[in-house]
């Protein structure tokens, strides 16, 4: 059994794609996992799975590299628009693609496919909608605690959840220290991801990120999403705006009924084509 798989990255945000089309294999939690890990494996931040064809709909699934399934990645959702350009997928500029969160539309942006603006959804500050524990309110500059400190925080579902924090000064290791709290806190009952967010001027912040069942990333989409949509709505930053993550930079748009746009490069790394013992190994985990 072969099993061939494609990689490239967003921002340095690296995800594998498996085409159910050109594999045979049955995924589960296990293999993805070994499929992710950087030492034993081929190694990424991600697997997605697709396209998976039928009734005229091109879907997507994302899974995280401890194996769990991502609701969206905005990332994720641009390497994989390149991917259907490359694979012949596709020959429009503008189409939509189906994850978990929804309907998504993907425009080119060059003739090569390597710029992508994307259409991620509406931002909603609701606490049962993030989801966040107790009464529905919007989770705005709010007090928490993560590892015993207390932080402001505002709470954004953009596809999925984010837990934005605004401070002066940010950090790999802060980040990391304060995720492995905020993660898997009480407060969020469907974890989480983190932003530590420092505004740069109206049009510039910087981010950095610390996802849930993936840990620190150099770059994230809908992160870059929910910390620009946070900033927008505190009254730090203008409708537009550039955001700065360890990764690259992404263009970011709140349009005025909420909706954003995204706007980032995608990197073609390689195809991998897995060794037998490797493929029989995956295998005797489905």
């Amino acid at each position: 059994m072969n099993i061939t798989l494609e990689k490239y990255h967003g921002l340095g945000n690296d995800y594998l794609i498996f085409d159910p089309n050109k594999n045979e294999l049955e995924l589960t939690d296990e293999n993805v996992r070994l499929i992710c890990d950087r030492n034993f494996g081929v190694g990424s931040d991600g697997l997605l799975v697709g396209p998976i064809l039928g009734r005229d709909k091109l879907e997507l699934r994302i899974y995280n590299p401890d194996g769990s399934e991502a609701q969206n990645s905005g990332n994720g959702v641009r390497i994989f628009g390149k991917y259907l350009k490359d694979g012949g997928y596709v020959q429009k500029n503008r189409f939509i693609i189906n994850t978990l969160s929804g309907q998504q539309t993907l425009q080119y942006l060059n003739e090569e496919g390597t710029k992508i603006k994307v259409s991620m959804g509406k931002l909603n500050f609701f606490s049962d909608q993030i989801p966040v524990t107790g009464p529905r309110r919007e989770v705005l500059n709010e007090t928490m605690l993560f590892g015993s400190i207390p932080y402001r925080v505002t709470c954004v579902n953009i596809g999925n959840p984010h837990c934005v924090i605004w401070l002066n000064d940010i950090s790999k290791d802060l980040v990391c220290r304060i995720g492995k709290y905020s993660e898997a806190s009480e407060y969020f009952p469907e974890k989480i991801n983190t932003q530590l967010l420092k505004v740069l001027d109206r049009t510039n912040i910087e981010i950095e990120i610390y996802e849930r069942g993936a840990g620190y990333t150099l770059a994230s989409g809908t992160s870059g999403c929910a910390a620009a949509g946070a900033a927008y709505r505190m009254g730090l930053t203008d409708s537009k705006m550039y955001v700065h993550m360890p990764g690259g930079i992404l263009e970011v748009e709140i349009e005025e009924d909420g909706n954003v746009l995204m706007t980032g490069e995608v990197g073609y790394v390689g195809r991998f084509t897995l060794s037998h013992e490797m493929a029989e190994q995956l295998k005797s985990l489905q």
